[in-house]
């Protein structure tokens, strides 16, 4: 909860959407990061997963305080997190994990896998995903319909307004 809370007010914009990792580390929390940190640390080597999973993905998202996953690590965790707990949200992730390790194309053809699947079809946040890989692999027209159906799927105000900056941000 410290890595999350480290960003505070200071991971969203002023208009109240959610700022990535890449856009927020200047001004996040360096003290709780640090705190959160050495917390994770103790909870792995004390070899309780579940919640130590899931918290030591944290440090792991690009521009975190450790500098990104270069060597695979959040992909890795996110494998560990699909077997010991598996769940909709965690398989959603571990996409982004791979596209982080591997290239953009490699996480958008598990994240294809899982808007395949009638389960998730009407999820917002898998068309998000989509649409956030489509972008990085420059295959705009898809990013732009896939924001756009993420959006008529969502209802919560901040998701909303960060779609909306995303799609505003796409260029033919």
């Amino acid at each position: 909860m410290l890595l999350q809370e480290s960003r505070g007010p200071r991971g969203s914009s002023p208009s109240g959407s959610w700022c990535p990792g890449s856009a927020g580390p200047p001004l996040w929390n360096r003290e709780q990061i640090a705190e959160g940190l050495a917390l994770v640390e103790r909870a792995l080597s004390s070899r309780r997963f579940g919640y130590s999973l899931q918290a030591a993905i944290g440090p792991c998202m690009p521009g975190a305080e450790r500098g990104g996953d270069p060597t695979g690590r959040r992909r890795g965790l996110y494998d560990a997190l699909a077997r010991a707990d598996p769940s909709p949200v965690i398989e959603l992730n571990r996409p982004r994990a791979v596209a982080m390790r591997d290239c953009p194309a490699a996480g958008l053809a598990l994240v294809d896998a899982i808007l395949a699947a009638a389960i998730s079809a009407d999820y917002h946040l898998a068309h998000s995903a989509h649409a956030d890989l489509c972008r990085r692999l420059g295959r705009t027209a898809e990013a732009r319909a896939s924001y756009e159906r993420a959006l008529a799927l969502t209802g919560r105000t901040g998701g909303r307004v960060s779609l909306s900056v995303r799609l505003e941000g796409l260029r033919d």
